[in-house]
């Protein structure tokens, strides 16, 4: 026994030792990444949670009140909104505090890529809290949590928007015949892998003998939506070009897939899964890992890209002379201090937010009624949905995108 209770000592001082040193490791150029571990750290426990936690919480009076214990899964889902809400007031309060910090003199410059023991320690508190909050809070938070995960996905569109048009742009700057035959190929690649997706959704979600109907409507209106993405785009009013209506073309027909890949396992429909009621744990990971690096990537790319918001910019405190003269090294590091922000820190935590919101939708299929496919990652037919009217979404931002300009030709796009 006392061999034991060393043991658990040396380990527990082992890690708080190593935490201690990734911690210190951590700068102001890795700072962004740091947070990015953080929130990946939150599916991951999220996911585990899911998995095991059930059968404590069934245990635990304030949570487990009712008069018929509910079935398993509600507990799965409640596990994974807990961890959920508490990592939202963790990036929410960050993001409130953040509010107004304009240059590197503002102290809270310093709280925000700094003091990670203090934050990891809060977001573990906060966690915790959130299993002793009554379960209406956590009702009302699901509820929330459906607009926020829309509003997260609607920021990825307008994100791949601006990616796209960027680098459109950018190939275009280039002036070299070189660079127009590339951005020839790299369309037309699109364009090929658009269309044989279609074919493809076509064999695997309209099966013959099947009324399949709704199916055969989203993959159609699909390819009425590349068709209409290259007349427009190629329009002499318009004058757009063809990269960026190949790209969408793509991630649109990819947003068919996805959504019809999310239909319930037992959807007749179906075809992707129609003799599999369950999905393997190499499956699972890998959909998990896929969300964790969209989610990071929209938090990231959000958090510093001008299309969404600017980093706020005002004039350098002490523009001035200084009363008094100041040598070259003091000199350096008040120029320093004085630079502006590089991105917005509250709208970057903001983005986290919402992405919170959104892997809690993605973990729990949309919906408390998770039923058989409990055990899926995004599926069921809210998810369905979400994915179709996402991608609608972008159809419609990249139309609004080439014809803005023209309609309203006195403005700035």
């Amino acid at each position: 026994m006392w061999a034991a209770s060393c043991l658990a000592s040396c380990c527990a001082a082992c890690a708080c030792d190593a935490c201690r040193t990734v911690v210190s490791g951590i700068s102001r150029r890795s700072a962004r990444i740091a947070y990015c571990g953080l929130f990946a750290l939150s599916l991951i426990l999220s996911w585990i949670l899911r998995e095991v936690a059930a059968p404590l919480m069934e245990k635990l009076p304030w949570i487990n009140h009712f008069h018929k214990t509910p079935d398993r899964e509600w507990f799965e889902t409640d596990a994974v909104l807990r961890v959920s809400l508490g990592n939202f007031m963790f990036f929410t309060i960050l993001s409130v505090f953040m509010v107004g910090v304009k240059t590197q003199r503002d102290p809270r410059d310093a709280v925000h890529h700094g003091g990670w023991m203090m934050k990891i320690i809060c977001w573990f508190i906060l966690v915790i809290l959130m299993f002793f909050v009554p379960n209406e809070i956590i009702s009302f938070y699901e509820s929330v949590s459906k607009f926020g995960a829309g509003l997260f996905l609607l920021v990825q569109v307008v994100l791949l928007l601006d990616f796209v048009h960027g680098w459109n742009d950018k190939w275009v700057g280039y002036d070299e015949q070189f660079w127009y035959v590339a951005l020839l190929v790299v369309s037309l690649v699109c364009y090929l892998a658009t269309f044989g997706f279609s074919g493809i959704l076509f064999h695997w979600f309209t099966p013959s003998g099947h009324d399949c109907g709704l199916n055969t409507f989203f993959i159609v209106m699909a390819l009425i939506l590349v068709v209409l993405f290259a007349i427009v785009a190629l329009h002499p009013a318009v004058g757009g070009s063809i990269l960026p209506a190949s790209v969408i073309s793509f991630y649109c027909m990819y947003l068919c897939y996805s959504g019809l890949a999310s239909e319930p396992r037992d959807y007749e429909c179906n075809g992707l899964h129609n003799h599999s009621k369950a999905i393997s744990t190499g499956s699972l990971t890998l959909g998990l890992v896929t969300t964790v690096l969209s989610v990071v990537y929209s938090a990231v790319r959000a958090g510093s890209s001008t299309t969404l918001l600017s980093p706020p910019s005002s004039p350098r405190a002490g523009a001035g002379k200084p009363l008094l003269p100041m040598d070259k090294v003091d000199e350096h590091e008040e120029k320093e201090k004085n630079k502006p922000v590089t991105y917005s820190y509250a709208f970057f935590h903001i983005i986290f937010s919402l992405a919170s919101m959104y892997s809690a939708m993605l973990l729990t299929g949309w919906s408390t009624s998770v039923g058989e496919s409990g055990k899926l990652v995004d599926v069921g037919w809210p998810s369905v949905w979400v994915r179709i009217i996402t991608g609608w979404a972008t159809a419609g931002l990249y139309i609004w995108s080439l014809l803005a300009p023209i309609l309203f030709p006195e403005r700035e796009f």
